[in-house]
């Protein structure tokens, strides 16, 4: 298998090399040359394997330049009830009459990030010990991915993590849960901005070939192509557990901001997963749920990016986007290079809506998208305690409500857990008067010491900063 750039670069690469490398040289996104399609005997011969066997049957199936042997050791090594406190690894219970959640929220940060962080770095180590190099991954948050990523990353061999988060935009909790680490391989750059600032920086920083060459700059986000294939394991999980044949259709509802969950339930219903419908559901950051009803992609500013009880979706330019987009237009790079570098480029905004390819995003390839505000997640909050004795965070709560929008009778709806409630305890209280239970491990977090510098949103500084702490 190789993977070519939304952009057109000419050269293919292999898995591993993509792995350590993040965004293409040309700035695009990777993507392999086809999706492997699975039928219905396959599914067959997948439902029952445990999920870190159902995780090499499916990686297997993208990564040849690993060792087969290799492979199935590290997927067994990373999915274990001892990391993710289940041997079901991702759970599905039954909310209401068709309406099920998939708990993604089990591992050692609390947060579906786990899911493929965990996974990234057994496969780091692996590949770099196999090198016998060392790597350094640039990573920006707005929540989860930073505590995902350095809990996975935090004594791995050969591997420094520089993860950039906007100042004061995450929860305490989550701010507390990367601030606290102490790890001399985990370094925590507080940006005096929004997200976007900070996923603009590593871009930027990733675009530069020559300091990324030097520095050895790898990536964890969503736009490294091993993170996304690793989530596309738990659509295949959940649609084992939702249904007992393999020609019954599910929908999925995803809370999305980056477009990498959801990106990852589009790659498995290109693979031939009976997905019916793919739910975006996004906050009052709405980029994602605008284009999907109108045609028109407009990213918004660093103040029109609005500042949410869904924190972790508080983004206005969705970076996996363009691996759709590449899709939707029939995988013409030249088209999807025009679009993201040039009308993106030159004002804010791209507009599909006279395109035939439009009508392509629900028709063929299922998707759908709904609006959450923060009165609505107080409501979903409350009622799904009230009615079902349920807690669920703010982020699961929008996709909820979007959930219920997009009901097909007789079609299971599968909404993605992204995160427990105690990340968010303050909207809890505010919902229903008392803070979610917090896992022992956990208690006190807040009044830990706080290893983080602030710098501004300037993408020489943080350059600056790696260099200091890498020479």
């Amino acid at each position: 298998m190789q993977y070519l750039s939304t952009r057109g670069h000419p050269e293919r690469r292999r898995f591993c090399e993509i792995l350590l490398e993040g965004l293409a040289p040309d700035g695009g996104l990777y993507l392999p040359e086809h999706y492997p399609k699975i039928d219905a005997a396959q599914l067959a011969k997948w439902r029952g394997l445990s999920y870190a066997e159902l995780a090499f049957e499916v990686l297997s199936l993208y990564i040849d330049d690993i060792p087969a042997a290799d492979l199935k050791a590290i997927c067994a090594k990373t999915y274990t009830e001892e990391v993710f406190g289940t041997p079901d690894i991702v759970p599905l219970r039954e909310l209401e009459d068709g309406v099920y959640i998939e708990a993604l929220s089990n591992g050692p940060t609390l947060a579906f990030k786990d899911m493929a962080m965990q996974l990234l770095g057994n496969l780091f180590e692996y590949e770099l010990g196999r090198r016998g190099e060392q790597l350094n991954i640039l990573g920006a948050t707005s929540g989860d991915t930073g505590s995902a990523a350095e809990y996975a990353m935090r004594g791995k061999k050969g591997v420094r993590v520089f993860m950039t988060s906007p100042d004061g935009r995450m929860s305490p909790f989550q701010q507390a849960q990367m601030f606290s680490l102490q790890d001399e391989n985990i370094h925590n750059i507080a940006v005096a901005g929004v997200f976007d600032d900070c996923q603009d920086i590593v871009k930027a920083v990733s675009n530069d070939l020559a300091f990324k060459r030097k520095y050895k700059i790898g990536t964890v986000n969503s736009i490294n192509w091993a993170r996304l294939l690793a989530q596309v394991v738990y659509y295949f999980a959940g649609y084992f557990q939702a249904t007992a044949t393999n020609d019954k259709p599910v929908s999925f509802t995803v809370p999305s901001g980056n477009f990498g969950n959801v990106c990852a339930g589009h790659v498995a219903r290109m693979m031939g997963l009976p997905i019916r419908t793919l739910v975006v559901a996004t906050n009052e950051n709405d980029v994602l749920d605008e284009f999907f009803r109108t045609g028109v992609y407009r990213v918004r500013s660093a103040a029109d990016t609005h500042e949410t009880s869904s924190p972790s979706m508080d983004i206005s330019k969705a970076s996996n986007f363009e691996r759709f987009i590449f899709d939707l237009v029939g995988r013409d790079a030249a088209k999807s290079r025009g679009l993201f570098e040039g009308e993106l480029g030159r004002t804010g905004q791209f507009d599909l809506s006279s395109d035939p390819v439009f009508a392509k995003a629900a028709s063929e390839f299922g998707f759908a998208s709904s609006r959450s505000t923060h009165a609505d997640r107080l409501a979903t909050i409350r009622d799904t305690d009230k009615r079902f004795a349920t807690l669920i965070d703010t982020h699961t709560a929008d996709g909820l409500k979007a959930a219920r929008e997009h009901l097909v009778p007789g079609v299971p709806m599968i909404v993605l857990e992204t995160a427990l409630p105690i990340k968010f305890a303050e909207t809890i209280v505010e919902a229903l008067g008392h803070e979610p239970d917090r896992p022992a491990r956990f208690q006190g977090i807040e009044e830990l010491p706080k290893r983080v510098v602030k710098l501004p949103a300037d993408v020489e500084a943080v350059k600056a900063y790696i260099a200091k702490h890498c020479d």
